[in-house]
């Protein structure tokens, strides 16, 4: 499992697996994210078998099905909402974590600066610099 952290309260991973939630619940981890459909990963793997999994490893879990393509602002304000909301710190995955770290940007932009923004998904290894104009736009509101 290659968990990074972009804040003190939010991190994001690759694909994780039931078989990952002990690690998670010892990092201290309270919320897990889904942000990978159902139609990108096998049946085991699907977003109910990792809510009941997650679930019974005594974790909150929230399921926003994140695409490139699809990304809009409910997907990014269900986002910000889980983080805002989780009684202590969040893993969010998807494929890679970039999409994880894309919409965690996108949610954060007006809050945090964009330069910030940019530099702490960059030190987790994902650089969002492509996106830096529709950071500023959405930090104009």
């Amino acid at each position: 499992m290659d968990i990074r952290k972009i804040t003190e309260t939010y991190a994001v991973s690759p694909q994780i697996a039931p078989e990952d939630l002990p690690d998670i619940v010892a990092a201290g981890f309270r919320t897990v994210i889904c942000n990978r459909p159902d139609d990108e990963v096998p049946v085991e793997l699907r977003a109910e078998a990792l809510r009941i999994a997650t679930e019974a490893a005594g974790l909150r879990f929230v399921e926003n099905p994140v695409t490139h393509a699809g990304l809009n602002p409910g997907m990014v304000a269900l986002q910000k909402e889980a983080l805002d909301s989780s009684d202590g710190p969040v893993l969010a995955y998807c494929a890679s974590g970039n999409r994880s770290s894309v919409v965690w940007s996108l949610g954060h932009a007006g809050t945090i600066p964009v330069d910030q923004i940019i530099e702490a998904t960059s030190r987790a290894g994902y650089d969002l610099s492509g996106l830096r104009p529709m950071l500023e736009a959405a930090s104009r509101g």
